[in-house]
């Protein structure tokens, strides 16, 4: 991603008046929205809103995060308000991480057109996606043990969440577990993000899956599914605040590890490709597995299916932001599907292992 997705083209002198007649009826008719902006960079599933929230002597700066639209071509088929609301929640007060604070859940699309839900914004720096952070900016001009330390961090909290003790009550608000019914909700979601038009590349990679899969994937955790730095949000190279929980699942610990580290090799290969030198030393598999053993003592493994599977996971969601584009006459429709796929040259490589 090098530039930012569309979400919404709503105005937003309505959403503020829609949001203060919202937030009247829940905490009293003295309530005020004001400052109403959008993000500049990062998020690309869902529409994200900041303002500040007054009312009686309280006065807190809050994100809303709103289902995307049908007319806005999402890029995933469905968004769950209730589950993001109750892992965040679940996420702060037992696994002990610092996803933000939940303030309201709207699961009703009257008030704003769409289900919604409203946390407490965090301040802190955000590994920048537009352009990537690869690029240059604070991180990637930072000190090799700044870099690490961030690393390291951000490692742990994926740690903290796979170790916390949640009970199966809890963890049922996102459904059914383990790596097979993983996978065949990937299968479904390609089939839905893309239809009749096939992209062969991503379906020769589901094949690789195939015949690579793990003789035990092991038991499952929760997974924040979106786990990678452009998702956390840092003051002084340490997390305070854990974002995007759309993507949570259950499965395999190696699922969020794999993300994490593909995550950074797109970016990294990106930069490589035009020129620059990038971040070559960080995020590197062997760093980032040991740092978890040393975390949790377990061992991650399989990891070249799972780096597989997260380059064809990312790969459905690119192919559907390039699709989204093309509908909005953002870029032209390539010849070639395949050329879809952003990072197509790293999936080929990855399948000629």
């Amino acid at each position: 991603m090098t530039e930012q997705m569309r979400t919404s083209t709503r105005d937003l002198e309505q959403l503020r008046d829609q949001l203060t007649a919202w937030l009247r009826g829940r905490v009293g008719r003295d309530a005020s929205v004001s400052g109403l902006s959008r993000p500049t960079s990062n998020g690309m599933s869902s529409e994200t809103l900041f303002f500040t929230a007054a009312w009686d002597e309280q006065r807190t700066r809050c994100v809303a995060r709103l289902a995307p639209a049908a007319e806005s071509v999402p890029v995933f088929p469905s968004y769950d308000v209730r589950a993001q609301f109750d892992v965040m929640r679940l996420a702060r007060e037992i696994a002990g991480i610092p996803a933000p604070r939940t303030l309201w859940l709207e699961p009703d699309p009257g008030p704003l057109g769409t289900p919604f839900f409203v946390m407490e914004c965090a301040e802190g720096e955000v590994p920048p996606d537009v352009m990537p952070y690869t690029f240059g900016g604070w991180l990637c001009d930072a000190a090799p043990e700044d870099q690490r330390r961030l690393q390291d961090a951000s490692v742990g909290i994926v740690a903290a969440l796979h170790q916390a003790p949640f009970t199966s009550r809890e963890l049922s608000v996102i459904g059914t577990g383990g790596l097979r019914a993983h996978v065949e909700a990937q299968q479904a979601y390609y089939q839905w993000a893309h239809g009749k038009r096939r992209i062969p590349l991503l379906e020769r990679a589901f094949g690789w899956l195939e015949s690579h899969w793990p003789e035990d994937p092991g038991p499952d955790v929760l997974c924040w599914g979106d786990a990678r730095i452009g998702n956390l949000m840092f003051q002084d190279f340490t997390p305070v605040a854990v974002l995007d929980w759309e993507m949570a699942a259950l499965g395999p610990r190696e699922l969020d590890l794999s993300w994490m580290i593909f995550l950074h090799r797109f970016f990294q290969d990106l930069t490589v490709s035009a020129g620059f030198p990038g971040m070559p030393g960080f995020m590197r598999r062997d760093d980032v597995c040991q740092k978890y053993r040393e975390l949790t003592g377990y061992q991650p493994r399989d990891m070249d299916f799972y780096e597989m599977y997260a380059a064809l996971r990312h790969g459905i969601i690119m192919a559907r932001v390039w699709q989204r584009r093309i509908h909005f006459g953002e870029q032209p429709d390539p010849a070639d599907p395949d050329d879809l796929v952003l990072h197509r040259a790293t999936i080929e490589q990855l399948l000629s292992r």
